[in-house]
């Protein structure tokens, strides 16, 4: 298997490290795995692309790159350029520091990676470690993802639930705040919702006196409905939410036959 890993953390990140040992147990002894990861941290970039200036890409390694851009150009630079010649059978993007459940699924680069190569018509998996007061202190806050992540990749890509659609199905992981023996198992889940929080602004004055606004996340130990993934993460399970890029809201194109 040739797998192409990106996250939105950057080329430096430690999670990427994990993600690049999770995807060398997958690829097998035979296979190849190419890192192309955003030279800077890209995090809460979402789907964005750089429509109007060129990046920069580099060799930092053997099968390693790094660009001047968001994760989705990460991805569409190693489809379209450091791999062009054989394109990877798997995409893989993370592991990311912090969860991507609920609401943070919309800001998410590292979705945002998966979302384009789920585009470009590839199978595409995003990975996210959730942090909370019983993995942030360990070791290695990336333990459960590290242990798990091979096999839950293998049991996605083994159901194999993509109908052809022209929205392909792309996967989104999180894996919960717990050291990896405490993992309980894996849950599939709808996207949750965390009522009572949302991101805002801490300002701040600088010496100068100028105002500077600090973009800050809400409470993440809230739970979501049950059924949901940060429901399933905060009681000890891995979540998988299958996902597609088709933003319309199906439910109410009937009621809205109305204003025809």
């Amino acid at each position: 298997m040739r797998i192409l890993i990106t996250n939105d953390d950057g080329i430096n990140a430690p999670g990427l490290e994990i993600l690049s040992a999770i995807a060398a147990d997958l690829a097998g002894p035979e296979g190849e795995v190419w890192t192309v990861a955003p030279a800077f941290e890209q995090s809460g970039v979402a789907h964005c692309i750089s429509y109007t200036h060129p990046m920069m890409i580099a060799q930092m390694g053997d099968r390693s790159f790094a660009a001047e851009g968001s994760p989705a150009d990460c991805v569409m630079a190693g489809l379209h350029e450091v791999m062009k010649d054989a394109p990877p059978d798997l995409v893989l993007s993370g592991v990311n520091r912090g969860n991507n459940s609920a609401e943070n699924a919309l800001y998410s680069g590292t979705l945002g990676g998966a979302m384009e190569a789920a585009l470009q018509r590839l199978p595409a998996i995003a990975m996210s470690q959730y942090y909370g007061p019983r993995n942030v202190s360990i070791d290695n806050p990336f333990e459960s993802a590290a242990v798990h992540g091979a096999d839950v990749v293998r049991n996605i890509l083994a159901t194999n639930p993509d109908n052809g659609d022209d929205y392909r199905l792309f996967f989104n992981v999180n894996f919960p705040p717990v050291p990896a023996s405490e993992v309980l198992g894996t849950r599939v889940t709808a996207q949750g919702y965390r009522r009572g929080t949302h991101f805002g602004v801490e300002p701040h004055n600088s010496p100068s006196g100028r105002r500077f606004l600090w973009i800050k996340g809400g409470n993440q130990q809230i739970r979501t409905e049950p059924g949901t993934d940060a429901h399933a993460n905060l009681d000890g399970y891995i979540s998988v939410t299958p996902m597609r890029a088709d933003l319309t809201a199906h439910d109410a194109l009937s009621a809205m036959k109305a204003i025809e």
